[in-house]
């Protein structure tokens, strides 16, 4: 059985930092690619980083140049620091896996508030 938990999560004021940790069991980590995805109230979900097998990554403009995501196979994780935090980066954070035949699994997500 797939799991992803994601951690991390809270309340930062804008211009702070935070870093997202993404656990996954149930799967052989490192054939799998795994990004990281956002929704806010009354949006869509939209992809933030992606990070592929191989280490291979892409970043959504508006994130571009502030997180970074990166994996540790052996700890079966995959991780997003966020840095210069703004109020429009508030949403809901999402750990997605995707294996190299489609299959997909999603995280329950986890809260990132970025307010003063």
């Amino acid at each position: 059985q797939v799991q992803l938990v994601e951690s991390g999560g809270g309340l930062v004021q804008p211009g702070g930092s935070l870093r997202l940790s993404c656990a996954a069991s149930g799967i052989i980590f490192g054939v799998n690619h795994m990004g990281w995805y956002r929704q806010a109230p009354g949006k869509e979900r939209e992809l933030v980083a992606r990070i592929s097998s191989g280490g291979d990554t892409n970043y959504a403009d508006s994130v571009k140049g502030r997180f970074t995501i990166s994996r540790d196979n052996t700890k079966k994780t995959v991780y997003l620091q966020m840095n210069s935090l703004n109020t429009e980066d508030t949403a809901v954070y999402y750990c997605n896996r995707r294996s190299i035949l489609g299959a997909e699994n999603w995280g329950p997500g986890t809260q990132v508030t970025v307010s003063s």
